[in-house]
């Protein structure tokens, strides 16, 4: 493909997004697969160019409007074109002449620039992203309703904290443990000419140094290693689910912590997959028979109190509780999530949590362990949601995460005593937020439960995991 067949595909996919509730990296999968003939390289091209966009958008959008005093929106120039020629000159370095080399209206390429997109290219030329009068928000690449709840955990630090966030995410495996060492992975990659180092966290992760197409590696498809951000490792791993235990994870998705969980157990004992939609659980099965793993069911639940719940009720040790959130601290893989996330996500995000919690509670036995984790960095999704459960459920206790991290990983927490807080900027993985709950005896006379027999869904509103930036990968490689 031609640079310009390139951008015009990025703008495409652009469009599609911008018209649509699917996640960018859905929208892309698609196009890519109607269009086979679109080779690894230039896929490669044309997300680097969506997601410089997507990433940018706040910041794009003041420069299109201060430099073009609106002028671009009042013409037929879509917001994804204007923002993908704002983002050449201003994130790629680009020049009006190259862009009007590009944007010519040959084959596949775009349409030639209009008289408003030349006086807006020639106004950014030479320009560079950030300015000293953009909000605080623009500057940092926040929705304006977003700013004040990062800016109360983060203060100071938030610069640095969004732009680690706002960056392009590494490639990370796990190390399938009932395969392979960490050693005999490295050496499998090696021999294929891709190469990995260890993680810093997690003591079954491995990085990719460059990135390459894993679907086509025998590493991989002998299920050596699966895709999965070190955060996200990190967090199965302090749920310290042994062989013989009896585990669930309640919003398993497509698996990707079932699978880490399922390696923990090393395939003895049970390990029951939960979710709402039965695709997902389809898709978890594929990747279950890849690592070898033999010890999981999986169940469709209707909803967070579905019947299996009660007749279940305390008789697991462990309940991993991947809950739905805006998934903030995905953003490096999925920045598009950013926009689509409203003040009213969030509000509706605490109910839903809250009653997942209280529900999957009921399955923990006593001397069991409840995990709740989220990808998000708002408090009112973390530590409010810990407090509260705390205050409604006397039968349990805090489990400190850095004990937990002494006894499952060794050494000392890097990210907090009570709970443990991931981010980007301090610890090189996806945001990532873990805290332990453990059942005493039971009480006597258990509070009711919120919205009791109210049928709620268990929404994956946020971004989903192993969706990497910048390369769309396989949906299998869904962490």
């Amino acid at each position: 493909m031609t640079p310009g067949a390139r951008i015009a595909a990025a703008i495409d996919i652009l469009s599609a997004v911008e018209g649509g509730e699917r996640p960018a990296d859905d929208i892309a999968a698609d196009y890519f697969r109607r269009r086979r003939y679109i080779g690894a390289k230039d896929r490669a091209q044309i997300s680097t160019h969506v997601y410089g966009v997507l990433r940018h958008r706040a910041a794009l959008d003041w420069w299109v409007a201060r430099a073009s005093k609106d002028e671009v929106a009042r013409g037929n120039s879509s917001h994804a074109r204007s923002r993908m020629i704002a983002a050449l000159l201003l994130v790629d370095g680009r020049t009006p002449d190259d862009l009007a080399a590009n944007f010519d209206g040959d084959r596949f390429r775009p349409t030639p620039l209009g008289p408003a997109e030349t006086r807006l290219a020639r106004a950014l030329a030479g320009r560079t992203l950030t300015h000293p009068a953009m909000p605080r928000a623009v500057a940092n690449h926040l929705p304006d309703w977003l700013l004040p709840y990062l800016a109360s955990v983060y203060g100071h630090r938030l610069e640095d904290e969004m732009a680690a966030l706002n960056a392009a995410a590494p490639l990370d495996l796990r190390v399938n443990r009932l395969k392979a060492d960490r050693d005999g992975a490295r050496l499998a990659l090696a021999a294929e000419h891709v190469e990995a180092l260890p993680t810093p966290w997690s003591p079954v992760g491995l990085r990719l140094t460059h990135r390459a197409p894993l679907g086509g590696l025998a590493a991989f498809k002998e299920g050596l290693v699966e895709i999965q951000d070190e955060g996200s490792q990190v967090a199965a791993l302090l749920a310290d689910a042994r062989p013989g235990m009896r585990v669930v994870d309640f919003c398993a998705g497509a698996g990707g912590k079932t699978l880490a969980l399922a390696a923990s157990m090393q395939n003895r004992g049970k390990l029951v997959a939960c979710d709402v939609a039965e695709w997902r659980l389809e898709r978890a099965g594929r990747r279950l028979r890849r690592a070898g793993i033999s010890n999981v069911e999986r169940r469709v639940l209707a909803s967070e109190r579905d019947p299996w719940v009660k007749r279940h009720t305390q008789s697991f040790d462990r309940v991993f509780v991947d809950a739905p959130c805006l998934g903030i601290g995905s953003w490096r893989r999925n920045p598009d999530g950013k926009w689509r996330a409203t003040p009213q996500d969030l509000a509706e995000l605490a109910l839903r949590q809250r009653d997942i919690l209280q529900s999957a509670a009921r399955l923990v036995k006593p001397g069991g362990r409840l995990v709740y984790v989220t990808c998000s960095l708002l408090r009112e999704e973390n530590e409010a949601q810990a407090e509260a459960f705390l205050a409604a459920m006397p039968d349990f206790a805090l489990y400190p995460a850095a004990r937990a991290w002494a006894e499952t990983i060794g050494g000392r927490s890097p990210g907090g005593e009570d709970y443990l807080r991931l981010t980007p900027a301090r610890h090189g993985t996806d945001g990532f937020f873990v805290a332990l709950f453990e059942r005493h005896s039971p009480h006597p006379n258990p509070p009711p439960q919120a919205g009791e027999g109210a049928r709620t869904t268990l929404p994956r509103l946020r971004g989903r995991e192993g969706r990497e930036g910048g390369g769309f990968p396989d949906p299998d490689s869904e962490q």
